[in-house]
């Protein structure tokens, strides 16, 4: 008997898996760190290899998605790295170590521009590399019942990565819109994405668009 329930207990999860259509009020675009801090032109021109992902795939494709999202009236998350203290005594140690951070209110820790947040849409500041260890993002998702998460931004190997994991391992399902993303070099994009593969649906922005309730994937 123990054994059938422990079978059955295996097997009925046979049917969950990540191919699922969007519904409203269920699922989120998160945006991560696509900021004058590190995606400006000051920042980015001496980075001619990301500078490329950026503004050929990075930049158009995000710019589709929010257009996408926000018609769908489907919830958009910003993330910025940006310090919560004056002397960024709040960092992870990570970014102490490695001297990442924007004073808070500064221009560098602002959303670049050409994808500016509307009025009720969510910007989480974050002093680590996770988002879900350095701010209310979980909180946040289970408050307004989002179970589907479309991660877009950069870095894919630093700040996407984390985020796709740590929200697999909270629950919730995660989606990699893969040619939204960049890293400093393409070798790092795809290694990256390789890895952590395992932990997320993979999808290109054309996919993404025609799970939009009432997009035209264009």
């Amino acid at each position: 008997m123990l054994a059938q329930q422990s079978f059955d207990a295996i097997t009925s999860f046979a049917s969950v898996n990540r191919d699922r259509p969007i519904q409203k009020g269920k699922a989120a675009l998160l945006v991560i760190d696509v900021q004058n801090g590190t995606c400006g032109p000051e920042e980015s021109t001496s980075r001619p290899e990301f500078r490329e992902a950026l503004t050929k795939r990075l930049l158009p494709n995000v710019s589709r998605l929010l257009r996408a999202f926000r018609m769908a009236r489907l919830e958009v998350i910003f993330t910025v790295i940006e310090n919560l203290t004056a002397d960024g005594r709040d960092r992870s140690l990570d970014y102490k170590l490695s001297n990442m951070g924007f004073p808070r209110g500064s221009c560098e820790a602002q959303v670049i521009s050409a994808l500016s947040p509307q009025d009720d849409e969510l910007i989480l500041p974050k002093s680590s590399s996770s988002v879900f260890n350095s701010t209310t993002l979980d909180y946040l998702l289970r408050n307004m019942g989002i179970e589907d998460v479309f991660v877009v931004g950069c870095l894919t190997d630093q700040c996407i990565d984390h985020a796709v994991r740590d929200g697999a391992d909270r629950g919730f399902y995660m989606t990699c819109v893969h040619d939204a993303c960049a890293a400093e070099t393409e070798a790092r994009h795809e290694a990256a994405l390789a890895c952590f593969q395992g932990y997320c649906r993979m999808l290109n922005t054309e996919e993404v668009l025609r799970l939009v309730p009432g997009s035209r994937a264009s």
